[in-house]
């Protein structure tokens, strides 16, 4: 990954909230996971400042951090939007019409897979596997998961977290 991706600048507000969190594990490097997924529900990506507060936080090298952060596909060097929409991109998957799926949302949102909308509020990604097989093909919305999925429903969906009519 290209260094330069992920330097943009994060609130100062952010980074004292992240640095409170890793603080907390300061010595402790087996809970990087744990800081970067509490520290996540605080930004929306991992910026080069945000790396560097945890490193110093916990005290263990940037390198480190910045491996972590850019090996999991749930994290992201980038800020993404409000809501992840993340399509399974599993064979299951696109055997039982996840492109069709796929198209409904691109065309609806107005962006292609990767980007984000410019509103800030959707960001349109693959994911691997979401593991939901049996009801795909699939979506994973944050932590919301939508499935038996077909152009129209998802174009549904789509409509509910536009309105703001989800939990």
């Amino acid at each position: 990954m290209d260094r330069d991706s992920y330097v943009y600048k994060t609130p100062a507000s952010k980074l004292v909230q992240v640095a409170a969190i890793a603080a907390e594990y300061k010595g402790r490097p087996d809970m990087l996971m744990t800081v970067i997924i509490r520290a996540q529900k605080v930004v929306s990506a991992f910026s080069k400042e945000v790396a560097s507060v945890i490193a110093r936080e916990m005290d263990i090298p940037m390198n480190k951090v910045y491996s972590f952060i850019t090996f999991y596909a749930m994290l992201s060097v980038k800020p993404r939007g409000r809501y992840i929409v993340r399509m399974c991109k599993s064979a299951p998957c696109h055997v039982h019409g996840a492109q069709a799926v796929v198209q409904a949302l691109e065309d609806q949102l107005g962006i292609s897979i990767g980007e984000t909308t410019e509103d800030g509020r959707f960001t349109l990604e693959y994911c691997p596997c979401l593991g939901l097989c049996e009801i795909s093909p699939a979506i994973m919305i944050n932590e919301h998961v939508y499935g038996n999925l077909t152009p129209e429903s998802v174009r549904d969906i789509i409509k509910q977290y536009i309105r703001e009519d989800v939990e």
